[in-house]
């Protein structure tokens, strides 16, 4: 399968069920190829998970910005970190940023591989040693990275501590305490800038592949997690 041919969803900031027109409807095929072909911009790599829209509304750029996170069931808050990384170095930075969240950890798969635009299942495993988790997963980067459809995160199952590497390619983190995760972000020379918009805030389209299908069920294997 080519690589034009694996962006094969889109994801819309609003009603994605309903599939509204979009910027890519009016494209030609040569159009629409050229643009997904365009996996830079400036000095951000996209991985080849996701492109942004057509009239690049928001262009891709590194940095992380400090946010709140609302629950909308219970009004309770909590602060979150969020990151876009250039694709040389994403991995290596949702690997350390690890670290902080402790030795023992549970994981969350999230996959959207046959759910609607914008929604996705989770499966989880609780009680899973830093080391492994972390070995298990260098072991599908490939998928982790290029998989527009595949997302992970990893809680401290002790409290409400979590970073997220989503399918868009982002790394959000979600704690009390902040600190020594801005702090590996700033270690590996990511700027803090809370005007960062983010490729997923406009419209975009996700890649996937029937082999990455197959390694997440490798992946979920892997890591002893069931249906």
């Amino acid at each position: 399968m080519s690589f034009i041919q694996r962006f094969i969803e889109r994801v819309l900031r609003s009603s994605p069920t309903r599939m509204p027109r979009t910027s890519f409807d009016d494209l030609s095929q040569d159009q629409l190829d050229a643009h997904l072909r365009v996996g830079q911009y400036g000095e951000f790599t996209l991985t080849d998970a996701v492109r942004p829209s057509f009239g690049l509304e928001i262009v891709p750029r590194e940095g992380y910005r400090r946010d709140v996170y609302r629950d909308p069931e219970t009004g309770n808050t909590m602060p979150v970190l969020a990151a876009a990384v250039s694709a040389e170095r994403l991995f290596e930075v949702f690997m350390d940023l690890l670290d902080p969240l402790g030795d023992e950890l549970d994981v969350v798969m999230e996959s959207s591989h046959e759910s609607e635009p914008g929604s996705h299942d989770d499966l989880y495993r609780e009680h899973i040693e830093t080391v492994i988790l972390k070995s298990t997963l260098y072991d599908y980067e490939e998928l982790l990275l290029n998989d527009g459809c595949t997302g992970i995160a990893a809680l401290n199952p002790a409290g409400p501590t979590e970073v997220q590497f989503d399918e868009h390619k982002l790394i959000f983190v979600y704690a009390h305490d902040l600190e020594p995760f801005e702090q590996v972000l700033l270690d590996h020379g990511l700027t803090r800038d809370d005007s960062l918009k983010f490729l997923s805030e406009a419209e975009h389209l996700h890649s996937t592949d029937d082999v990455y299908r197959d390694q997440f069920e490798e992946l979920r294997y892997r890591l002893g997690i069931d249906l």
